[in-house]
Formats: C-alpha cells, sequence, structure tokens
C-alpha cells in the first residue's frame, strides 16, 4: 500500500459492510480468478494487475478481523506506513489500538491478536502480545457426557530458555541482522489458491524466527543453540464437566508454546461427540427404542427395558388389567432420566419411543390357538354400508409396497406422496 487514498475495499470485493468472512472469501476468489493478469489478454494485464492487487488488499485487510475493525474506524489512514516506525513496513497495531481504547485498560490480552495495554510512568506501554491458540477436536462418548471426565496427559511445548532469559545469545553478546529478512522479522512468499492461481502472501521468517536478528555461532546460548526457547514437558488435566455438549471448548490457557515478548497462547479442545448405539440426544433430553412383544404391548408388562448411561437398569411397569395397550411408535417419557444439565443437580427427560416386535410368519401351530386369539381379541367392527349385491374373492400380494402405487404413471400422486404430503401439513402445490 503506497498511498493513503480513501479507498472503498468493500466496494473493490463486491460486498456489503456487514458482509460475512465467508462472503469476502468467496468474493476475493471471484475477483482473483476474473482480474489474474495471466486470465487476461496482453494489452490487458496492466489494468487487471491493478484491479488483482486492489483485490488482494481488500481481501488482507477485510479478512482479518482485527484489521477491518481498524479500517471500519479510521478508513485507509490506519494502514500508512508514514504512521509506522522508521524503516518499517507496517503501521503498529498496538500504538492504534492504545489509540483507539485509551490507556490503563488492562485485560486485552483475552483478545484473539489483541495484545494487553497498560499504562507506565512517561508514557504508553505495551504488555507482550499473546500467542497464538492451539486448537484440536476431542471427541468423547455419551457415557463420558453423562458422568463427566478427567484425563491427564503429557504436553511438550517451548518455553523460554531460563539460560538466555529468550535472548538467543550468551552475556553481553550483541545480535547482527538477518540477512534473509533484512531486519524486518518476515518475508513473503507465493501460495497456490487454485489451478494456475498463487497468492502473495507475509510470513514470520524462518531464519531468525520473525525476531530480525540473529547471534553469531559463537555468542549462541548454549542451552537452547540461539533459538531463544527449549522444549519443556508438563502433565496437564482435561476436565469435561458433566452434562457438556458437542460444540463446547475446554480451554487449558496459557498452556501453548511460549516465545520472548509474548504471552502464552491456549490450548482448546473443541468436543466432539461420537455417535451411541442406543440412545440419541437433543440438548439434555435423551431418546431410546422401546422394544417389547405383541403380547407386551396388549397386556403390559414389568421388566429393565434399556441400561443407562451409568450402567443402571431402568424399569417400566405398564399394568394390566387398566386397559392401557401400547401403540407403534407411542412415546412414554421418563421424567429426570435424561443428560445431566451442567452446573446444576437437574436432568432432562428420557424418551421411549414404543417398537412393537410382531411374531414371525407361522408361529400358530393349530386351529385352536387361532380360535382362543379371536376370542380374547376385539372383533372386526361392523360396516354400516349396505350389503353388497355380489361378492369377488380376489387373490393378493403380501410383498407390495407404496412405491408401486401409480407406477408408470406421471401422476404426481404416484407412490404415496400425496398421503406423505398431507402428513407433513398438506398439500405442496395448488392449482392457480
Amino acid at each position: 500500500m503506497n498511498d493513503v487514498d480513501e479507498v472503498d475495499l468493500y466496494e473493490v470485493l463486491g460486498v456489503t459492510s456487514g458482509a460475512s468472512k465467508t462472503e469476502i472469501k468467496k468474493a476475493y476468489h471471484k475477483a482473483a480468478l476474473s482480474h489474474h493478469p495471466d486470465k487476461v489478454a496482453e494489452h490487458e494485464r496492466t489494468e487487471a494487475e491493478i484491479r488483482f492487487k486492489s483485490a488482494k488488499q481488500a481481501y488482507e485487510i477485510l479478512y482479518d478481523d482485527d484489521k477491518r475493525t481498524l479500517y471500519d474506524t479510521h478508513g485507509m489512514a490506519a494502514f500508512d506506513p508514514n504512521r509506522g516506525s522508521p524503516g518499517g513496513p507496517e503501521v503498529d497495531l498496538d500504538d492504534i489500538l492504545a489509540q483507539m481504547f485509551g490507556g490503563g485498560m488492562g485485560g486485552m490480552g483475552g483478545m484473539p491478536g489483541m495484545g494487553g495495554m497498560g499504562s507506565m510512568p512517561g508514557g504508553m506501554g505495551r504488555q507482550p502480545r499473546k500467542g497464538r491458540d492451539v486448537e484440536q477436536e476431542y471427541e468423547v462418548t455419551l457415557e463420558e457426557l453423562y458422568k463427566g471426565k478427567t484425563t491427564r496427559f503429557s504436553n511438550t511445548k517451548n518455553v523460554v530458555c531460563q539460560t538466555c532469559k529468550g535472548t538467543g545469545g550468551k552475556e553481553k553478546a550483541k545480535p547482527h541482522q538477518c540477512a534473509v529478512c533484512g531486519g524486518n522479522g518476515a518475508t513473503t512468499r507465493l501460495r497456490p489458491v487454485g489451478p494456475g492461481l498463487v497468492t502473495q502472501e507475509t510470513v514470520p521468517c524462518s531464519t531468525c524466527s520473525g525476531t530480525g536478528s540473529l547471534f553469531k555461532d559463537k555468542d549462541r546460548c548454549k542451552k537452547c543453540k540461539g533459538k531463544k526457547v527449549t522444549e519443556s514437558k508438563k502433565v496437564l488435566e482435561l476436565y469435561i464437566p458433566r452434562g457438556a455438549r458437542e460444540g463446547e471448548r475446554i480451554v487449558l490457557a496459557g498452556e501453548a508454546d511460549q516465545l520472548p515478548d509474548q504471552e502464552p497462547g491456549d490450548i482448546v479442545f473443541e468436543l466432539v461427540e461420537s455417535p451411541h448405539d442406543v440412545f440419541q440426544r437433543a440438548g439434555s433430553d435423551l431418546k431410546v427404542d422401546l422394544k417389547i412383544t405383541l403380547a407386551e404391548a396388549l397386556t403390559g408388562f414389568n421388566r429393565v427395558v434399556v441400561t443407562h448411561l451409568d450402567g443402571r437398569g431402568i424399569k417400566v411397569h405398564v399394568q394390566q388389567p387398566k386397559g392401557k395397550v401400547l401403540t407403534p411408535d407411542q412415546v412414554i417419557k421418563v421424567p429426570g432420566e435424561g443428560m445431566p444439565v451442567k452446573k446444576s443437580d437437574a436432568k432432562g427427560d428420557l424418551f421411549l419411543v414404543v417398537k412393537i416386535e410382531f411374531p414371525a410368519d407361522g408361529w400358530i401351530k393349530d386351529e385352536e390357538t387361532i380360535q382362543k386369539i379371536k376370542e380374547a381379541l376385539p372383533g372386526p367392527t361392523k360396516s354400516e354400508d349396505a350389503t353388497p349385491e355380489t361378492t369377488d374373492e380376489v387373490e393378493i400380494d403380501y410383498d407390495a409396497t407404496l412405491e408401486d402405487f401409480g407406477s408408470g404413471s406421471d401422476d404426481p400422486r404416484a407412490g404415496g406422496e400425496w398421503e406423505d404430503d398431507e402428513e407433513e401439513g398438506g398439500p405442496q402445490c395448488a392449482t392457480q
């Protein structure tokens, strides 16, 4: 960026000021493909290169939350190189943030990408910036979420060398400027973003670890070999509370790698709930199929129907002869037997969905049994229709499905779809 002419970066990408990061990224990829110099005729390359660089500049600012805040507040003036340190390629974001929020506002170190700010006698002082967080998914079972879990693991991370106090050199030794980055602490590289398309990005210099300076071999710290950090192993404890849900983040504050002049970042675990073979979860409630026989549906039962997540048997008593008959897909709620509610003694509910297992074909062996069943069960409902003049006895197919209903026709009601629409709230189309 060579000037501070006011540019509408949102207009450059063709998005609104309220666009999400996903929309900004899609707009940039579209603009980059359209204006890449290699994708246009030779006489259009100069203009395409300008548009390509403008789109890249807009993306780099708007996609970064901190830079976007600065742009929305101060415009392009926030990125004027003349406001930075002499010879520096960019403005110091910490200085601008200090101007925006004022001194004496401690506690900002917890915000992503923002260093803490405090005041010191004689002027504004800057606390170390916070390092990057380490984020990873952590898969847990429904049983572990029901009962809670504490696990310990060994973590190896970089810590500031105690011998050289993070300087990388021996006492009184002076570093020299890094020849690779020219003392800037950062280099540029090309990164592919698509077939035949690359973008230029700025990354910390790997030679000097982003510091801009190095020690000669003879002046390097013997402990860290000039790297300024050493490896340290520590046993950490991860506690997952009872009732935790998928997507929740467990933060181990300050346990990520350390770097000189930086506050260490956090290790963040995002919970991923593994599917369960028996239970389904929604919030603090649980659902499970209640498998019963036809005899139990008609006459009742008193038995354990499922083993809960903590190993307890859940016993259900459906009593006859009170006339209670269970029907397919009927729902029985058991209050207080769902998932624990975090930070309380309450629990959700357990929902039992009735699934009746009918006997297999041929289970009746004699006519006497058939007659007893007919006598025990209610008979067919008498039809109020007039007696037909003639009667035809027809053949039947036991293996038919509604997928055959209207097959081969163009009738929209074929396959039973008309009935499905009505169950969902009525037909989905109507004659205009």
